[in-house]
């Protein structure tokens, strides 16, 4: 993987970050995104490439002023295990903390991969953001066996160099 690519995705990407969504759905792992909801957000969401194939992506998805979610994480299967999810969850994060976002969380039905990556497990009210953007609205409301996760930026922050911090951390 030497001409690996890491990128913001654009529209034109949708439909390749709707493939491997799709797939990982399948599997049991996501919900299902809407190809057009995907277009809309594209700015939003990280991906990395190869040879002009998209093998691994994730949106940074605002959820307040303050809360952003590490959303729709997928590596395509044959790629697995080579650390694409981390390098691309560390991009996530690095672009939530220049946008001033005091948190990064993730909703997850496997917490050791976020737990590796500096998350901690925390009870989904702790989340509310979360539960009045997505959940309540979720047909799995109640019922979805995932676990929230939460990262505090606000450490990160203050020890990135100071032309790089956001404009409200001290």
């Amino acid at each position: 993987m030497t001409d690996l690519v890491m990128r913001q995705a654009t529209a034109d990407d949708a439909e390749a970050i709707h493939a491997l969504i799709s797939a990982h759905e399948r599997e049991g792992h996501l919900l299902p995104r809407a190809i057009e909801e995907l277009r809309r957000h594209a700015g939003r969401f990280v991906v990395s490439e190869a040879g002009g194939s998209l093998l691994a992506c994730g949106e940074l998805a605002p959820l307040s002023p303050t809360v952003a979610e590490v959303r729709s994480l997928v590596v395509k299967r044959d790629v697995r295990r080579v650390g694409l999810a981390a390098r691309l969850v560390a991009d996530l994060q690095q672009r939530a903390t220049r946008g001033g976002f005091e948190t990064l969380c993730a909703f997850t039905h496997d917490a050791r991969f976020f737990v590796r990556q500096g998350f901690s497990i925390v009870p989904h009210l702790w989340v509310p953001e979360k539960i009045s953007t997505d959940c309540v609205s979720c047909a799995l409301f109640r019922q979805c066996r995932q676990f929230a996760m939460v990262l505090s930026l606000q450490t990160i922050a203050r020890e990135m160099p100071e032309t790089m911090r956001p404009a409200r951390v001290a």
